[in-house]
Parts: structure tokens; C-alpha cells; sequence
């Protein structure tokens, strides 16, 4: 019971915090997300590296915060879109200091650093391109309805799932042995339909058969970017990324889908001329 209430109150203030960052103020926005940039690349680094490799880590976690406030400022109107390349910068001194290591055990350490910047950094950072018109006008609603549809697909393939797919097919019973095709699918029929609602109260401004291929590419890249983090997890022996979130782990464990979705919705919007940049 006292585990319960712990959830329930960290889920509470998690979904109040985002809420917070998405609909009150640019800047509360930047800060969230560079807050979830450093957390989740040092989640991402203990898992994998444990206490080695501390000052090129550090580095990684300074060119993903970089990266984040720079994609930022250029999509607020601050600084032109060429300072992004700025990023680099850190890139590099991260790919020069690993040349002063020599030993080749060490040396490989060096694809986890870049691993967590293109799982992690990257695609948070894109979400700025969601948050910004080209005028540099703050509206956080697009993620909002992305997460929406993100969650609506964790609730259905949970609940689906839970009733029909205990005794069926597995997914992938080697890297998360309670995922099923029934729960995938319930999963997709959820966010389907919370992807055609947001579209019907006017959050999405586009069609509904647009709002429906939205939710299932993001259902499928989400389902995959789980699985993703699961192999991590599963290879690294741990049960959770983190602690900060009492009683349900880390910060990644709880973006672990967002982190495919979301690149990939914001890539459908943009191929299809829907995004409003």
C-alpha cells in the first residue's frame, strides 16, 4: 500500500511537472528539457559505464546540454540556425580526448559516449522544432498531444495485453517477456483513437486520416524504442535506469518510447507539410 501511494503521488508530480513545462512559459520549456538532457544521458552512462571514463562523461553531458539550449534559442528567434553547428565543438573534444587513451578497452568505452548522444540528446532536442513557429512563438500543445498519444499507447497495450496476451504470442520474450502482439495492437488502437480525438478538439490542426497514420507510426516507434531500452537494461543487469522518479524508476524508463516517437512524428509532420514552421 505505502508503494502504492508513493506511485501514485510521484505520477502526479511527474505529469504536473511536464504539464507545467508545456503550457506555462518558453523558458520553464528549456529548463525541463535541459533538465530531462542531463538526467537521462547520466542515467544512460551509469547504466552502461558505471564510474569509468568520468571526464569524458562529463563532456558527453555538456555537449547534450549544449545542443539542447542552442536548438532552443535558434527555434525562440535568438540566434540564427547556423550557431547549431556550435554544438560540434564539445563533439570533437570528446573525440580528441579519446585519442589520448590508451588502452583499447577504455577506448571502446568511447561508443557508449556516442551512443547516448544520438539516443537521447538528439531527439529531445528535436523537440524543439515542435514547441516553435517560425516566428519564434511558443505553443507546447503539439507535444502534449505527442505524449497524449505516447501514454494512450502504454495504457491500451497494458490493459489489452493484461487480458488477452498472457498466454499469447510473445514479441520479443528475449529482451521483455510480457510484451504481446495483442497488447501491440491494443496499443495502437488506443493511441488511434486519442491521436483522432486530439485532432476533433481542435489540438491537431490537420485531417484525421493524418492524425491516424500519426499514431501508428508513433505507436510502432515507441513499442521499439521500449524494446530499445529493455536490451539496454537486460545487457547491463539492471532493473531500472534510475531512482528520481520514487517508485518508478528513471527519468529514461519513463521517455525510453518518447525518444523514438517523437522524432518520428515530427518527421512524418514535416515530409507531409503539416508542421507549422
Amino acid at each position: 500500500m505505502n508503494n502504492f501511494w508513493t506511485r501514485t503521488v510521484a505520477g502526479i508530480v511527474f505529469i504536473a511537472v511536464i504539464l507545467a513545462g508545456l503550457l506555462i512559459d518558453k523558458w520553464l520549456f528549456a529548463v525541463m528539457i535541459l533538465f530531462v538532457t542531463v538526467v537521462m544521458l547520466h542515467e544512460f552512462y551509469s547504466m552502461t559505464m558505471g564510474s569509468r571514463a568520468r571526464k569524458s562523461r562529463i563532456l558527453a553531458i555538456t555537449t547534450g546540454a549544449v545542443l539542447s539550449l542552442l536548438i532552443f534559442v535558434i527555434n525562440a528567434g535568438f540566434l540564427p540556425a547556423a550557431y547549431a553547428s556550435v554544438a560540434i565543438i564539445p563533439m570533437l573534444c570528446i573525440m580528441v580526448s579519446s585519442l589520448y587513451v590508451k588502452d583499447d578497452d577504455k577506448f571502446r568505452l568511447y561508443s557508449y559516449i556516442y551512443t547516448g548522444l544520438l539516443y537521447i540528446a538528439i531527439p529531445l532536442a528535436v523537440s524543439n522544432y515542435l514547441a516553435f513557429d517560425r516566428e519564434g512563438n511558443f505553443n507546447g500543445l503539439m507535444i502534449l498531444g505527442f505524449l497524449c498519444i505516447i501514454w494512450g499507447s502504454d495504457v491500451g497495450a497494458y490493459c489489452i495485453g493484461s487480458l488477452f496476451g498472457r498466454k499469447g504470442e510473445k514479441m520479443c520474450p528475449e529482451i521483455s517477456p510480457k510484451k504481446s502482439w495483442a497488447g501491440f495492437w491494443g496499443g495502437m488502437a488506443f493511441s488511434a483513437v486519442i491521436s483522432v480525438l486530439l485532432t476533433v478538439f481542435g489540438l491537431f490542426d490537420f485531417p484525421w486520416s493524418h492524425a491516424l497514420i500519426l499514431a501508428v507510426i508513433m505507436h510502432v516507434a515507441g513499442v521499439y524504442g521500449d524494446l530499445f531500452e529493455s536490451r539496454w537494461k537486460r545487457i547491463c543487469d539492471v532493473k531500472d535506469s534510475g531512482t528520481i522518479i520514487p517508485g518508478h524508476g528513471g527519468l529514461l524508463d519513463r521517455f525510453d518510447s518518447a525518444l523514438f516517437a517523437i522524432p518520428s512524428g515530427a518527421l512524418y509532420l514535416l515530409l507531409t507539410g503539416l508542421l507549422p514552421r
